[in-house]
């Protein structure tokens, strides 16, 4: 039996950063959670895998005691014990004035925001609208239909949907905005200097291509400090490759002259292919690295703009294909804890990366070898072959060897 897959709705969140899987995910499970237990005195919140590893450098506790207001929270720390489903496990429980335990939940914070209750019953049928989640099925419907991607994503969700993305888009142009103007350094012990303002300063005085490409970088440095410093983003698809997305639409935006109308459009495009990643392999660094997150970024961001460019069904794919391809490996390896250092600049260079895939695939016929269905398996597959110290644990990679910085 062929499993539907979720609406965009379940991609595109808007929240506050630094960290989809351990910010959002948890927050939002510790609030319900705190609803269901309102006569509790208070709470307790155990962290494990990855969860622990990394949570005080992504805020997790401050995002959980926020949560839980005015009570009382102990947070336990466990990095050395996982649980089967996923690494980014939480045990809440919630506690009586007597000290006795009157309510616990095992919950798994997967990705992308979205938190899967251990035990409970799947999600309702609702929200998964897609019954052929695999990029040849996709092709083939629109090539049978002579539609292309936003179209079959209209026929799938409905009308609805492009309000809905239209709230998406508006959240990441004030997230570009925000970082542009916004100076000083990043929270927490890396004392990390915000780089975008000064980025799109300097980019104003270059001329041609050289200047669309440095505003590039700012826009992607100024949505990926922000999330850094907790300001609101859109998960696209998670908070750590946030910046990518944005900075490709609103450099068309703004030196294409692309309308907002076409740059919605291509927000649904992006999001099928995201929504494809997370379905059949996974967005979250935790399970199989960056490549998830910021690989899936780059793919999603180079579909956007090859669909802006009049690419083909055939080149669109091709486009994503490559953006995910030449992520392969990408290790999540943040130092001290934070999605800061190499988690920044990533996205600024996976935004870059997302318009070469575009113009290389616009060159070609769109027909290749390896298709982007090959590339999500073999992503999932490389994922699992990762050592778990390269998988958002901080305990490997950059995080070790430039222990200096942390």
């Amino acid at each position: 039996m062929i499993s539907l897959m979720e609406s965009l709705r379940e991609l595109y969140r808007i929240g506050h950063g630094p960290s989809s899987s351990h910010t959002m995910g948890p927050r939002a499970a510790a609030e319900r959670f705190a609803a269901d237990y309102p006569q509790a005195a208070a709470f307790r919140a155990t962290l494990y895998g990855s969860l622990a590893a990394t949570g005080r450098g992504h805020f997790t506790d401050r995002a959980i005691m926020d949560a839980f207001g005015a009570n009382p929270v102990d947070i336990v720390w466990k990095p050395e014990e996982l649980k089967p489903y996923h690494p980014n496990a939480m045990l809440l429980e919630a506690i009586s004035k007597s000290a006795t335990i009157i309510g616990e939940r095992l919950v798994y914070s997967v990705g992308g925001g979205k938190v899967v209750v251990d035990g409970a019953e799947p999600p309702a049928a609702a929200s998964a609208v897609y019954s052929r989640p695999s990029m040849a099925d996709i092709l083939s419907e629109l090539e049978r239909g002579g539609i292309t991607f936003w179209e079959y994503v209209e026929e799938r969700e409905g009308p609805t949907i492009w309000p809905f993305l239209e709230d998406v888009w508006h959240a990441m142009k004030a997230g570009v905005e925000r970082g542009i103007e916004n100076e000083g350094v990043l929270p927490g012990e890396l004392r990390l200097p915000r780089k975008a303002s000064a980025y799109y300063v300097k980019a104003n005085g270059f001329r041609g291509s050289l200047k669309r490409r440095s505003m590039l970088f700012a826009y992607a440095l100024a949505t990926a400090e922000e999330n850094a410093a907790g300001g609101v983003i859109v998960t696209a698809p998670t908070c750590g490759s946030c910046g990518v997305l944005p900075a490709v639409l609103y450099g068309l935006h703004k030196h294409y002259d692309f309308s907002e109308g076409k740059i919605i459009k291509a927000l649904a495009t992006a999001g099928l292919v995201g929504n494809l990643v997370k379905h059949n392999a996974s967005i979250s660094g935790a399970e199989v690295g960056c490549q998830g997150e910021v690989g899936t970024a780059c793919a999603m961001a180079a579909a956007a703009a090859a669909q802006l460019f009049g690419g083909s069904p055939a080149q669109i794919e091709y486009a994503a294909e490559m953006g995910l391809e030449h992520h392969l490996g990408l290790t999540c390896d943040p130092i001290g804890g934070y999605v800061q250092i190499p988690c920044i600049e990533r996205n600024a260079f996976a935004a870059s990366r997302a318009l070469d895939a575009n113009t290389y695939a616009l060159l070609s016929d769109g027909r290749h070898r390896i298709s982007f269905d090959t590339i999500v398996e073999t992503m999932k597959r490389t994922g699992k072959d990762l050592p778990s110290i390269y998988r958002e644990t901080s305990a490997g990679g950059l995080a070790v060897t430039a222990r200096c910085c942390g």
